[in-house]
């Protein structure tokens, strides 16, 4: 498959509609993530994960994340009481370490003030999601769709679609923009293109061999 890295900030995307994944993408969050796993897990006689193992884990959401640090996954019989561990802990403590990558707030400010349309789509769970982009990004975020009981989680086109008609645009002039495997299926889901970006949780190689073929390496390429 052919693909482009883009490593000239000169270089100019042209899109209506940014939809992006938050985590590994705009916000680095893998430490704090890492401690509320190995918090749950601890407080559970489970051992703790390495910081490297936690980031392979992330990316399908946080049940996912726990079900890969658990032990036997599913099958524990302890896996729901640490599971909502995590998802405690996780929200009372998701700003300890937890910042935007350098760049994404002025490249966010940027494609605002040329009045594009900007969304965020994770698989983080809702509240996690919301609470986030509201602390962070404030009102440079349109609209901002976390995992939901209701609605298919990412790979699935779901997210993407319900992001799309809250912001009464289409699927043209709009690009997918995320660090992982995931992130590239959802876009192809959605028959949009997918634009990876190289300073999240995932490394050059994973990303092509998962199918990507634009690649950017600063958030200020995105302006």
């Amino acid at each position: 498959m052919n693909h482009t890295v883009q490593t000239n900030h000169d270089v100019r995307f042209n899109f209506e509609t940014y939809i992006f994944d938050l985590d590994g993408t705009l916000l680095s969050t893998l430490e704090d993530l890492a401690a509320s796993c190995n918090y749950a897990l601890r407080t559970h006689g489970m051992p703790e994960r390495t910081l490297e193992e936690v980031r392979l884990f992330v990316g399908n959401g946080v049940k996912k994340l726990m079900e890969r640090a658990i032990p036997e996954g599913l099958q524990n019989p302890k896996f729901e009481d640490t599971y909502q561990t995590f998802r405690k802990h996780y929200m009372a403590h998701n700003l300890d370490s937890t910042k935007p990558y350098e760049g994404v707030m002025e490249m966010l400010e940027s494609l605002k003030a040329k009045g594009k349309k900007i969304a965020v789509v994770s698989n983080k769970f809702y509240d996690a999601t919301q609470a986030l982009c509201k602390h962070f990004f404030g009102d440079l975020v349109d609209v901002a769709i976390g995992e939901r009981e209701d609605i298919r989680k990412k790979p699935a086109p779901d997210t993407v679609m319900a992001a799309l008609k809250q912001l009464q645009a289409s699927r043209e002039g709009a690009v997918y923009i995320g660090d992982s495997d995931v992130d590239i299926m959802t876009a192809r889901n959605c028959e949009m293109p997918c634009i990876s970006v190289l300073w999240g949780f995932r490394d050059y190689n994973f990303l092509i061999e998962h199918g990507a073929s634009i690649l950017i390496t600063n958030p200020l390429q995105l302006r």
